[in-house]
């Protein structure tokens, strides 16, 4: 066994080289990882945009009730992280049991191919009792709504006011109890909520003039 004690000045100098070596790789590691939760972090929290949302209801090619409260979902198909939003969607239908009429607009480029809808997200949507599933060729109603986030959610009365424009998922691609889903759901079965207004999380719908690539989650 050695005797560190007795250990030369030049030994002595090699293990501290190796300390000192070992404990500054050691820091640069946890920094890095912790670098890498806080853009993840930043990453996931961070809300897309929203363009001029119009107060009451615009001219758009859809029916809308008279006698209880229309719903619009805008989406890209091909988003990544609305499957969350459809998923609360498929939640907040299941709570307020047929007091409004429901649609999810998938943004379509008119040069688009054929299968350009035919994605996870136009299947679940479609599934959800009480959603009606459109393709929004050119994004003409997105633009006419002020969306400019894939899972962007519009409440309207039946006399057409805006009640509620926003996200209904708490963070990109997160599932779960948030202000937004809690604020339509307080609207359709209370007639208020604390809130109107929320951040919407998802891709840019803007990627729908690039048919052929799917929407860049991480701009």
């Amino acid at each position: 066994m050695r005797d560190t004690a007795r250990a030369t000045p030049a030994a002595l100098h090699t293990q501290t080289k190796y300390i000192l070596g070992t404990s500054t790789f050691s820091v640069a590691w946890i920094a890095s990882i912790a670098c890498g939760f806080a853009v993840f972090a930043h990453y996931d929290n961070k809300p897309g945009l929203a363009g001029a949302v119009p107060a009451s209801w615009p001219d758009l090619h859809l029916e809308r009730s008279h006698d209880r409260p229309t719903l619009i979902m805008v989406a890209h198909p091909r988003c990544p992280c609305t499957r969350a939003s459809i998923g609360e969607l498929a939640q907040v239908m299941a709570r307020v049991q047929g007091k409004l009429i429901a649609y999810v607009l998938f943004v379509k480029p008119s040069h688009s191919d054929v299968d350009w809808n035919e994605t996870d997200l136009w299947r679940s949507a479609g599934k959800i009792p009480g959603v009606t599933v459109l393709a929004d060729v050119d994004g003409g109603a997105a633009s006419r709504l002020g969306a400019e986030t894939s899972g962007h959610t519009f409440l309207f009365a039946p006399d057409g006011r805006l009640l509620f424009s926003g996200g209904i998922t708490g963070s990109r691609g997160h599932a779960g109890d948030n202000v937004g889903k809690s604020a339509i759901v307080s609207l359709l079965n209370v007639n208020r909520a604390q809130r109107n207004q929320t951040f919407v999380f998802g891709c840019a719908l803007t990627a729908r003039h690039t048919p052929k690539q799917p929407p860049n989650c991480l701009q």
